[in-house]
């Protein structure tokens, strides 16, 4: 595992995790020093393996995150309880928030239970100061439920499914899938005989449904060299036989019939059984659902030395995740008492497809997070001040946090050769001149000043795509367009990014944490120093 060290650490006294980091990092380089020089055998790093372990206790946490969360609703839900066991006082959106807040509080709400805000308020905040704030995505490739989910052929049972954002559906062939998301629940008070609808988040983790290969016997020799999948006639899943599924079926389409529901009739009756048994409920009481599936193999480390973490959906869980660790430490922290800033995480749905929603990033949610907040701590909380709505914007910065693209060895010409992050090698700025990402020189800068004024070591990498291949992009441009506030676009960098299975570094996630903390603690410093 080669760790990069930067060549300037802050001044100042340090903690004995601290120095422990400092030390484990700077021992890792010699190493490598003297492998590369032939001083040494390989055999040497053995003995820093023990040190290693200190990030397993973080990267395990992130792990049972990463396989509870396994939609959009899972994971708010997820860093929603999280937030409550930490004394988060939970907003409502429909209600002003003027005499609600106060300095030193924390809050949080959600936007359709897919996007999450969450915030701490500095002691010594005052209306027009600045926001501090880290934006991720919740969302990851899947195969949704289709609104019509009843599908068969050749005696089995299967689901209409619709492929979500742009993923490797070659990668989910031949997996045990589970079902997850939202469902709605009619509920009649048997007294008043008033109707509601109750929404429901479910996760089934076990095998109900699987996506089988064609044998290669019954494929072309055209077909055996390039593995080609049609989305629609393809990835449909099976989930049981008809023969033994044909009883609860007829039974269940007389009570749709009798109902009058023409959404009932084109669901197939298994996972509405299903649904009804997982929630306690009668089938007749589903109204709706937003379902998909999900690899039922849980999150895992991996690698000799355990040193990787191998999981579904690490673009972008694993940002959510150490960005919700970061907010929770931070509202904790002794710092808050001389905070005069708002410190904010943004955790929005849809980035996958566009984030064009009214909880995706392309939303008002960013601005509106700002000016309420801002306007709760005003004078006059019944109207927005454009002047201190203004000085607020332009006092802030936003952390665009997407999982990065790592080198893979056996494609490293994929890579721009001076600009090829390495997993446990740190956090990557990323830049793109055609701005896919938002990161200038000057966002940039202050990135890399926040890691270098942290008290931990926090190494830094840089990524530029290839001048001959497209660039992707992801929630920094549009927030920064919207909203106005400066942004950089960075992220922690993984293999196998948009698989059913990818994989990052469990240094990373350290680092990344490390660089949040900083990042709240240190941004108003590092951006006072800054003319202009």
């Amino acid at each position: 595992m080669l760790v990069t060290i930067p060549t300037s650490y802050a001044h100042g006294k340090h903690s004995p995790e601290e120095t422990k980091d400092r030390a484990l990092q700077q021992r890792v380089r010699r190493l490598h020093t003297k492998l590369e020089k032939g001083i040494v055998n390989a055999d040497t790093l053995v003995d820093i393996e023990k040190e290693f372990e200190d990030y397993v206790p973080l990267a395990t946490k992130a792990c049972d995150f990463l396989t509870k969360s396994t939609d959009p609703f899972l994971a708010v839900k997820e860093s929603s309880d999280a937030l409550d066991a930490a004394g988060f006082v939970k907003l409502s959106k429909r209600e002003a928030w003027g005499g609600k807040l106060v300095p030193g509080g924390s809050y949080y709400y959600t936007v359709n239970h897919s996007t999450l805000v969450a915030f701490t308020v500095g002691a010594k905040y005052k209306a027009g100061n600045g926001f501090k704030i880290i934006g991720g995505h919740t969302d990851s490739p899947h195969l949704k439920v289709k609104p019509l989910s009843k599908r068969a052929g050749a005696g089995c049972v299967q689901l209409g499914v619709e492929c979500y954002g742009g993923g490797l559906w070659h990668t989910w062939f031949d997996r045990d899938l589970g079902i997850s998301g939202r469902v709605l629940v009619r509920k009649v008070d048997l007294e008043t005989k008033k109707e509601t609808i109750e929404q429901h988040i479910v996760r089934i983790p076990k095998p109900v449904a699987r996506v089988s290969t064609l044998c290669i016997h019954l494929q072309t020799a055209e077909e055996r060299g390039a593995f080609k999948v049609n989305k629609e006639e393809h990835l449909s899943p099976v989930i049981g036989t008809q023969s033994l599924l044909e009883a609860a079926a007829g039974k269940q389409l007389n009570q749709t019939v009798e109902d009058g529901d023409a959404w009932k009739k084109g669901q197939e009756p298994a996972l509405m059984r299903l649904i009804a048994s997982e929630l306690g409920i009668e089938t007749k009481q589903i109204a709706n659902f937003e379902l998909g599936l999900f690899d039922c193999q849980p999150a895992i480390l991996g690698g000799i030395k355990s040193e990787f973490l191998h999981s579904a959906r690490l673009d972008n869980l694993a940002t959510v995740f150490v960005a919700l660790e970061s907010i929770l430490d931070y509202s904790k922290s002794e710092d808050l008492a001389e905070d005069d800033m708002i410190s904010l995480i943004a955790c929005f749905d849809h980035e996958e497809i566009g984030s064009e929603s009214t909880q995706g990033a392309g939303s008002p949610v960013m601005s509106e997070a700002v000016s309420r907040i801002t306007a709760a701590f005003s004078e006059n909380t019944h109207s927005r001040d454009p002047e201190t709505y203004s000085a607020a914007v332009r006092q802030s910065f936003i952390l665009s946090v997407d999982q990065a693209h790592a080198v893979h060895p056996n494609y490293s010409s994929k890579h721009e050769k001076n600009h090829g992050p390495k997993m446990n090698a740190g956090v990557v700025i990323k830049t793109n001149q055609n701005q896919r990402y938002a990161t200038n020189g000057v966002t940039g800068f202050i990135a890399r000043e926040v890691a270098r004024k942290s008290k931990v070591s926090i190494p830094m990498q840089e990524f530029v795509v290839r001048s001959d291949c497209p660039c992707g992009s992801t929630i920094g441009p549009i927030l920064s367009a919207n909203t106005g506030i400066r942004t950089v676009d960075l992220g922690m960098p993984q293999l196998s990014m948009h698989s059913i299975r990818e994989t990052m570094g469990i240094a990373d996630l350290a680092h990344g944490l490390n660089f949040f903390k900083s990042f709240f603690k240190c941004f108003n410093a590092v951006d006072n120093s800054i003319e202009g």
